[in-house]
């Protein structure tokens, strides 16, 4: 299955990035094998809309799942109408929540859990 990480860096040991929008890199985990690709956040410094244009990035990788530390409400919507289940309160390592992930010690979000505009800079 393929999970998607917000991270600070470009490797398993990557601390997790608690921003979802504007998070650093997103890191697309294929959780049976532990391959993973790193994608660049275009959307990281755009002035508004980065939570959708990141939500519909991960539709697009098809992707079942994102791990990260907080969602807006808007990020949250998008992924959720692409059946992408989000998980918010992540932290530690990528490679830490992938194998949380696995072992389902995390729970689904219900929720946005910040909210909009988080990750900007005034915030």
């Amino acid at each position: 299955m393929k999970i998607a990480i917000t991270a600070n860096g470009k490797n398993l040991e990557a601390q997790v990035d608690p921003r979802f929008g504007r998070c650093a890199n997103f890191l697309v985990v294929e959780t049976d094998t532990l391959d993973f690709e790193v994608i660049d956040n275009a959307n990281m410094n755009v002035g508004g809309g980065a939570g959708i244009q990141s939500a519909q990035l991960m539709a697009d990788r098809d992707v079942k799942a994102v791990l990260t530390g907080n969602c807006g409400p808007n990020a949250f919507r998008t992924l959720e109408a692409a059946g992408v289940e989000v998980v918010t309160g992540v932290s530690g390592t990528v490679s830490e929540a992938v194998d949380q992930y696995k072992a389902g010690t995390l729970t689904a979000t219900k929720d946005a859990n910040v909210g909009s505009h988080f990750g900007t800079q005034s915030s």
